[in-house]
């Protein structure tokens, strides 16, 4: 690798998450050590703690075929917390409200612009909230449908036709949507497209074996996004 992760040091104005970044180039080069990925825990009363297995699967199947070294467990992480800078990437989902405090999108819109990547996944029931939200995080941009050709669709694994569609609810076709700023996509939204639920058990669902591995590797392509794409 020319760059670890492929992240430019400069695009991380904040003194703490370049602390982070420093311990998990260190982590990478030793073997030893391992960094952390969350699911963001938010107020408002939707389901935030859904889909319990995803999260731990997907990096399960990230350290084997991206060889990353993510520690098994996700963390719970709240928008309001100083914590949020250490995490290179952070998921969110649910099936309904979510609220942010003005505290808690100064403090998420701080950490997207210094380098954080948020992934929000709609688990259907998600989609006004999520758009009403993230407008008090970035009062100037809009959510666009991200093309096909996007790098988000051909990190490792390639999706010529965007997101699979996991599970269906209204007929609808899965979309990918992103804020970007400055040129920097900093949240990705997966839209009709219940990716997380692929991440999940097959126990869970039951969802056939090779629409399990297309979210999963979808997902890592997010991952990988995130970790690599200045």
């Amino acid at each position: 690798m020319k760059k670890i992760f492929g992240i430019n040091r400069a695009a991380f104005r904040n003194f703490g998450l370049l602390c982070l970044l420093l311990i998990v180039n260190c982590s990478w080069l030793v073997g030893q050590s391992s960094f952390k990925i969350a699911k963001m825990k938010y107020g408002g009363g939707g389901d935030w703690y859904c889909n319990k297995t995803s999260l731990g699967n997907l990096i399960k199947f990230c350290n084997s075929n991206l060889r990353t070294n993510i520690s098994p467990e996700e963390d719970i992480v709240e928008p309001s917390s100083p914590e949020l800078f250490t995490y290179p990437f952070v998921h969110l989902t649910g099936h309904g409200n979510i609220v942010f405090t003005e505290s808690e999108a100064l403090n998420l819109r701080k950490y997207l612009i210094s380098g954080g990547f948020l992934h929000a996944d709609d688990n259907y029931g998600l989609d006004k909230y999520i758009r009403r939200e993230m407008k008090k995080v970035f009062p100037e941009l809009s959510f666009i449908e991200l093309p096909f050709n996007h790098p988000i669709y051909s990190q490792k694994f390639k999706f010529t036709n965007g997101l699979p569609k996991v599970h269906e609810h209204d007929n609808k076709p899965p979309q990918g949507f992103g804020l970007i700023y400055q040129g920097r996509l900093v949240c990705f939204y997966s839209y009709e497209c219940d990716l997380g639920n692929g991440w999940e058990d097959q126990s869970v669902h039951n969802d056939p074996d090779a629409l399990r591995q297309k979210a999963l590797q979808m997902g890592a392509n997010l991952l990988s996004y995130a970790l690599t794409v200045d």
